[in-house]
């Protein structure tokens, strides 16, 4: 597929835009959307290797997946980490563009929403957890290493309220993690491979949020492009694939997207 380099161009006017990617939802049977982490900022939640995030205060050397799995004394410093992640996502609500997503939904035009994110913010927003495929876990959720049980985030917090500092299985007596992906821990094998296969067979692809440059997540609009599909990136900053985008919006994800789904509902109904 050709880009259209007008669409491309910064001095395009932005209700034009919003336009042409309406357009283009209404035209599709098969919309994907995928969300990184500037969907998460817009609710209070700060990047993790932006200034202010996580990695200013913690080492990410210190969780490493091999670590976490063989020293007690690394999983205490996870635990503590976890602990201050949980309390700033739980105080975070749903932003603009989670319910944007939820909108697409009711309109019968998601296919499915692909995340890095792992805040639950989808889910709270109102979309069914069928049509999320979370590439880097969620928060939410805790399971054991050896026997698989799984626990509430919540149910562990208290836990660690009340004194403990390592959660261990009540099953097993099994290392507990949160189902988050640590750094040199696989991917999570059927996520990923059902993520690649929906964006390789969508109409249009929506990329919100990312930078685009942590993989194998970021090869997912290659993908879409591979399939055929047409790309959207709405972000504030550049990322490597723009290249390969037939549209590129610059700005806030909450509030392009918003006029979107507005403009699609508008559309729908005159047609």
């Amino acid at each position: 597929m050709m880009i259209d380099k007008d669409m491309v161009r910064k001095d395009i006017n932005m209700e034009d835009q919003v336009g042409k990617v309406a357009d283009w939802i209404v035209a599709a049977d098969k919309v994907v959307i995928f969300t990184g982490a500037g969907v998460s900022t817009e609710s209070g939640i700060p990047d993790f290797r932006s200034q202010g995030g996580l990695w200013d205060r913690y080492d990410p050397s210190d969780f490493l997946y091999q670590k976490i799995i063989s020293s007690e004394e690394s999983r205490k410093k996870y635990w503590k980490m976890h602990s201050e992640l949980y309390y700033t996502i739980i105080r975070s609500d749903p932003n603009s563009a989670h319910y944007a997503c939820v909108e697409l939904d009711k309109m019968g035009k998601l296919d499915c929403l692909i995340t890095q994110n792992i805040d639950n913010l989808h889910q709270r927003a109102g979309l069914h957890e069928d049509k999320i495929l979370e590439l880097h876990g969620n928060i939410m959720k805790v399971s054991c290493l050896s026997c698989g049980k799984q626990y509430s985030r919540e149910e562990i917090q208290g836990w660690l309220e009340s004194g403990i500092e390592v959660p261990y299985c009540e099953k097993c007596k099994g290392i507990l993690k949160p189902t988050t992906i640590a750094f040199g821990q696989a991917m999570p094998q059927r996520e990923t491979e059902e993520a690649e296969r929906r964006s390789r067979n969508c109409e249009l692809f929506i990329a919100m949020g990312s930078s685009l440059i942590v993989h194998p997540a970021a090869f997912m609009p290659l993908y879409a492009k591979e399939g055929g599909a047409r790309l959207v990136i709405i972000n504030l900053t550049s990322t490597p694939h723009d290249g390969q985008a037939d549209l590129l919006i610059r700005g806030k994800t909450g509030e392009i997207i918003s006029r979107i789904v507005e403009r699609v509902k508008t559309e729908m109904v005159s047609g």
